[in-house]
């Protein structure tokens, strides 16, 4: 079995720098600390529970738009999804209306 020597750690540090950019290397480091530590409980069968999924942020124009939208009907739209609020825009859209 080879050795891999410092020399060729840093030409695949380089390499990797180049194709991906200096950016995205600390994004790169956290998702394969991640994959590993996730190998590791699997194999020792500790597997924990996931993390809860976090809600997206709204940041597009469609998204604002939706949520004033669910605002002006009164619907709640803190800890929903996009979808969630959509859903529930469409189920008061479609009950008549009161006068």
């Amino acid at each position: 079995m080879a050795f891999i020597g410092p020399w060729e750690i840093a030409l695949i540090l380089a390499i990797v720098l180049i194709l991906f950019g200096p950016k995205k290397l600390p994004e790169l480091a956290k998702s394969l600390g991640d994959a590993i530590r996730q190998y590791r409980q699997a194999s020792d069968g500790t597997l924990a529970t996931p993390a809860p999924v976090q809600p997206v942020q709204y940041k597009t124009r469609e998204s604002e738009l939706l949520i004033e939208t669910a605002r002006k009907l009164g619907i709640t739209t803190e800890g929903k999804t996009m979808e969630q609020i959509s859903k529930e825009i469409t189920a008061a859209a479609s009950q008549p209306a009161k006068q």
